[in-house]
């Protein structure tokens, strides 16, 4: 077990050491607020949890490229030291610009290879809206919220068999959308809580799965330093037992930690593909049997002068 933990210990440690070093290309960043403002900063690190969206939006005028990774199995049948603790194999793998339209509202466009065995879904260009509808502010609003809306299309090639569902016989058969209210709260600058409804449809399922999925998400982060957190996600999928029985709940744990234009986080999840139509519907590895991966994303600001 020392042996497993080295792996993902030793990553981080890299990432570290890289960010520390890197004082040529990185800039402070501009304060936003004035010291008397009562508004709730950095609930999450970052736009993101984990795999799912926080209630965080960039700045207005900010640019971030994204660049996300995941690994194959750590452990079990499909891991273990035979393929360097999942490192030999890909996952998934996504490169996404994101832009802060005004301090409430963002978008984002990305490219993903789609994970997943018995997911129909590759080769994937995915778009979110992100908007925050309240701010977290202190003596007045208790909470921050966030709506968000996302959605997928797979280009990839048909497979020519009928049965599958990857043989697409209508174009929008190829694409998927879901909606989320994300809430959130931090208290005393140290703990922060989610809770994420979300509602998932895709337009052509296999014929014993359902195109409307509903789930419930949660969050927990724990602000070690203002730049460095821990963080739990796990997504509770309500239909799963009808007629999914073989999916599984994602859940994932993470580092990140943010440093001058950069944000990083490093993080084990069951979860093989990324953005909600992926890692909601088609999670079906199981942490007992090793079925969780490394998984790391680097995301970098760039401010308009």
């Amino acid at each position: 077990m020392k042996k497993i933990f080295l792996i993902p210990l030793t990553f981080f440690a890299s990432l570290y050491v890289y960010s520390q070093n890197s004082d040529s290309i990185v800039y402070d960043e501009p304060i936003f607020l004035e010291d008397d403002s009562k508004l709730v900063e950095e609930t999450f690190h970052s736009t993101r949890i984990i795999n799912g969206h926080s209630v965080e939006t960039l700045k207005k005028g900010t640019l971030e490229f994204r660049i996300e990774h995941k690994f194959g199995d750590f452990a079990g049948v499909n891991g273990g030291s035979k393929t360097l603790f999942g490192l030999d194999q890909v996952s998934d793998v996504r490169i996404a610009f994101e832009y802060g339209v005004t301090d409430k509202l963002m978008c984002g466009i990305g490219r993903s290879k789609g994970g997943g065995l018995y997911n129909p879904y590759k080769q994937l260009l995915d778009g979110f809206v992100k908007y925050r509808i309240l701010h977290q502010e202190k003596g007045k609003m208790p909470i921050s919220m966030a709506f968000i809306g996302t959605s997928s299309y797979t280009y990839a090639k048909k497979t020519g068999v009928d049965t599958l569902v990857s043989n697409f016989p209508k174009q929008n058969y190829r694409l998927a959308y879901c909606s989320q209210l994300n809430i959130a709260t931090k208290i005393k600058n140290k703990v922060s809580l989610a809770i994420m409804p979300t509602l998932l449809w895709r337009n052509y399922v296999a014929q014993k799965d359902q195109n409307l999925l509903f789930s419930i998400g949660s969050a927990i982060s724990v602000h070690v330093s203002k730049k460095m957190a821990l963080t739990a996600e796990y997504y509770y999928n309500i239909n799963n037992s009808i007629t999914r029985k073989s999916y599984q709940n994602s859940f994932a744990l993470a580092v990140d930690w943010m440093t001058f234009g950069h944000n990083f986080k490093i993080y084990l999840a069951n979860a093989q593909g990324f953005g909600e139509t992926q890692f909601i519907p088609y999670t079906d590895a199981k942490w007992n049997k090793g079925g969780f991966r490394l998984g790391f994303c680097v995301g970098r600001k760039y401010m308009r002068e």
